[in-house]
């Protein structure tokens, strides 16, 4: 019989994730719409859907994964493409020691679907929320998994369906020592992540016109599921036993047990694995790893540290961001970041300062200046971490640097464009992930 779990071996689990600084690494996940000329989102479904491109890409050199008989996902030499619950797709890169292979992977993966969408009406689209159509009418991918998530997000939350079928973000994860290096990174993330929601804020459209928000995308996570979702106290205070407590309380969502998605209906892991389920059955690691992926923090903790507090943008952007947090995270003074932080968060609450950053972006105000300053010196400690550790990435910085100072986001550019050609076609141009904008 498999031993039972219990809370110190789960604890034990994080003090072995750890390792040494020289192989630090860091990758990126980054997720995109696929639009019609419409503007409609890409269905699943279809002679030239979801399906049909996973396919051409397995064709290409990627090897399929299966839900029954829908293909849902497909890896390629540690990396894997992923589907969103409306069919945005995402690259999960491979970790990279080397920022300019991260991005290299990037452009070259969006190459590849660019190829394949030729021969039809599609274009993929970096933005945070899909900009023209009505979520409501936005098809359901065939995973069982966003089946029971589709039932809990119904009442957890007032945008719930909105966060699942309409949103995509950049995301970037980062390796740690010990304990008290990734409580320094954690820390330092959450309380930074207004500032860097603000830099890269990128949804401002919904249903063809600009919604009132910089980021919709950072808007809908506030108001969906907050007993997972947004700044708990085990990670804007992170020791490995809050988290793990963190996780033992929020109640699951999901189950998956002989081949099936079942829900959770509240049960907390703790409670599972101290009594058990109905059927006497107790919960295995590969429960535990499926509960970790189930709770969306803007900082979430597994092996690595995740970054999740970007909308979806650009491929230079995407670089921008991963080497803004290697440098701050990874090779800037530690003392210098903590001062930052506190002269961040002198005033207001973690959740009001969210807040700020995605209704207003670089121009909102937090401790009395705007989000801008913060991020011009941010982006000035990334720097000089950067110096200090790849004087050859520190370049990354700059286009994103630029408009930082101009107390610009990609949300302002979009807007621009939007009010000079508010097309499906300008917005799909605009919005391209190798497009440059100014």
């Amino acid at each position: 019989m498999t031993e039972r779990l219990h809370r110190d071996a789960l604890l034990a689990t994080y003090h072995s994730y750890g390792c040494a600084e020289p192989q630090w690494r860091v990758g990126a996940e980054l997720e995109r719409h696929l639009l019609g000329p419409d503007g409609q989102p890409l269905a699943y479904d279809g002679p030239r859907g979801v399906a049909w491109l996973l396919g051409a890409l397995a064709e290409r050199g990627w090897t399929p994964k299966y839900e029954g008989q829908a293909l849902i996902a497909l890896a390629q030499d540690g990396a894997t493409v992923t589907l969103e619950p409306g069919a945005q797709f995402e690259l999960s890169g491979k970790p990279h020691h080397s920022l300019h292979a991260l991005r290299d992977e990037a452009a070259a993966f969006a190459a590849q679907v660019d190829e394949i969408l030729a021969e039809t009406d599609v274009r993929q689209v970096a933005l945070g929320y899909t900009p023209f159509a009505d979520v409501e009418t936005i098809a359901w991918v065939p995973k069982g998994r966003y089946d029971v998530m589709r039932a809990h997000m119904r009442g957890a939350g007032t945008l719930g369906h909105h966060m699942m079928k309409g949103t995509a973000a950049t995301q970037a994860s980062f390796d740690f020592s010990n304990e008290a290096d990734a409580a320094r990174k954690v820390q330092a993330a959450m309380r930074l992540a207004p500032v860097v929601t603000a830099t890269f804020a990128n949804a401002p459209l919904t249903r063809g016109a600009p919604n009132g928000w910089q980021s919709f995308r950072a808007f809908i996570w506030t108001q969906t599921d907050p007993a997972r979702c947004g700044f708990p106290e085990a990670a804007t205070a992170f020791s490995f036993e809050r988290w793990v407590d963190y996780l033992l309380d929020v109640p699951m969502m999901f189950l998956h047990q002989d081949g099936r998605w079942r829900a959770a209906n509240g049960q907390t892991f703790r409670d599972w694995m101290t009594h058990g389920d109905e059927a006497g059955r107790f919960p295995t690691w590969a429960d535990w790893d499926l509960h970790q992926t189930a709770v969306f923090p803007e900082v979430r903790v597994k092996h690595l540290i995740e970054m999740r507090m970007a909308d979806c943008v650009g491929t230079d952007e995407v670089a921008a961001f991963a080497a803004l947090w290697k440098g701050l995270l990874y090779g800037a003074p530690h003392d210098a970041v903590n001062a930052l932080c506190d002269a961040l968060t002198a005033t207001g609450t973690p959740q009001e300062r969210f807040l700020t950053a995605a209704r207003d972006g670089l121009r909102g105000r937090v401790s009395g200046r705007a989000l801008a300053d913060w991020a011009d010196e941010a982006f000035d400690l990334a720097r000089v971490g950067l110096a200090r550790l790849a004087p050859d990435e520190a370049p990354l910085l700059d286009a994103v640097w630029a408009r930082v100072q101009r107390a610009e986001t990609p949300a302002d550019q979009l807007l621009a464009r939007h009010a000079q050609d508010p097309s499906v076609d300008a917005i799909r141009a605009f919005a391209h992930p190798s497009a440059a904008r100014p």
